[in-house]
């Protein structure tokens, strides 16, 4: 992500109409809040973790972002990740949305 997207934001999210960057945006902070209150895999599964051991209202996000921009947009949507939880969390994002269109961890 260079400087100028940290400041204004991923060209792809910049793209969307209003009403998509508002949702998108609103399923970003989510996204934040989930990583930093549970993480987005877990070592068992149960409660909000799936068989997987996947969270699901993460999975549930990632599957959301991809019918609104697909790829791309979650490439988007996982470098804003990064940005603001770090490497880690953003490749446990990765594994998490697994399956999602083509999306490979």
């Amino acid at each position: 992500m260079s400087i100028i997207n940290r400041l204004i934001g991923e060209p792809e999210i910049r793209a969307l109409n209003s009403h998509q960057k508002a949702e998108v945006n609103k399923l970003i902070d989510q996204l934040v809040k989930i990583g930093k209150m549970d993480d987005f895999l877990s070592v068992v599964p149960g409660g909000s973790f799936d068989l997987q051991c996947h969270h699901r209202d993460a999975k549930m996000i990632g599957r959301r972002i991809h019918e609104i921009g697909g790829e791309s947009l979650m490439w988007a949507v996982r470098q804003t990740i990064k940005y603001k939880l770090k490497d880690v969390m953003a490749e446990h994002l990765d594994h998490c949305w697994k399956g999602i269109g083509s999306w490979e961890a």
